[in-house]
């Protein structure tokens, strides 16, 4: 198996594109730690399925936009498994709302929870990494919006801005240490957050019109690729992205 004996947290882990990665990641035989802070029962459910399935989980409850509990989830993974191998710093939130209209604290929420969360996140695993004399990996789950502006959608499109030269910058200072930082940067994927899309047939069409590939994405697809990069065959890439658009950003409706 790809990851066998890994230990991997995933903050966010116990809905959407972070469930997807933590059954992914245990089915290639890690030891995944699923990171969240809202619907216990649902990580319970999770750490269910992934055992009787012969996988290996734990849930711990932390809210990432708070160092100290980022500094908990790390110390589970070290306490329950004997190290960390990678992070992935997937848990993410959006306000929908324009430069205009976004409050002081919908912008402290929204970079708490995606940027901020991410930094320590970082700051705390490279520590684990370095501690422990191994390599390391962390993945940032970013956005298309880290590069393509989104109107009306504007501290979400400012987090991932920072997550991508967070990236970049953490991605070069910690190569000495044999650690690398990748950003994953799904366009459109068919997760909750894109639920009021899906029900409504005229925007789903306007959606799926403007994606080349004429759909969104999988979460299993995202996830696909966070097991590559995990698994050491991407083992010469870090310091930047991998955008996972569907060809979205690229798109044109001619001239």
């Amino acid at each position: 198996m790809l990851l066998d004996g890994k230990t991997i947290v995933v903050t966010g882990g116990n809905s959407g594109i972070g469930e997807a990665i933590v059954l992914a990641m245990a089915a290639e035989g890690a030891n995944v730690v699923i990171d969240y802070v809202a619907h216990p029962e649902e990580t319970t459910t999770l750490i269910d399925r992934i055992e009787a399935a012969g996988g290996h989980a734990v849930g711990v409850d932390a809210d990432v936009s708070k160092p100290a509990d980022l500094h908990t989830m790390v110390k589970t993974a070290v306490d329950t498994y004997g190290r960390l191998d990678v992070i992935i710093n997937n848990a993410g939130v959006e306000t929908r709302t324009s430069i205009l209209d976004t409050t002081e604290e919908q912008y402290e929420k929204v970079m708490d929870i995606n940027l901020k969360s991410a930094f320590f996140g970082t700051q705390f695993a490279a520590k684990q990494f370095i501690a422990q004399g191994t390599p390391g990996l962390v993945i940032n789950i970013s956005s298309v919006h880290e590069d393509w502006p989104m109107p009306g959608n504007v501290a979400y499109c400012v987090s991932k801005g920072g997550t991508r030269m967070l990236t970049r910058t953490a991605g070069v200072e910690l190569g000495v240490h044999g650690i690398r930082v990748v950003n994953v940067a799904p366009g459109a994927v068919n997760t909750p957050i894109n639920t009021a899309t899906e029900n409504d047939p005229a925007a789903l069409k306007k959606l799926d019109d403007a994606i080349p590939l004429g759909r969104m994405a999988e979460p299993s697809e995202i996830a696909d690729m966070v097991v590559f990069l995990a698994s050491g065959k991407s083992a010469y890439m870090t310091a930047t992205t991998v955008f996972m658009d569907g060809g979205i950003m690229q798109g044109s409706v001619g001239l």
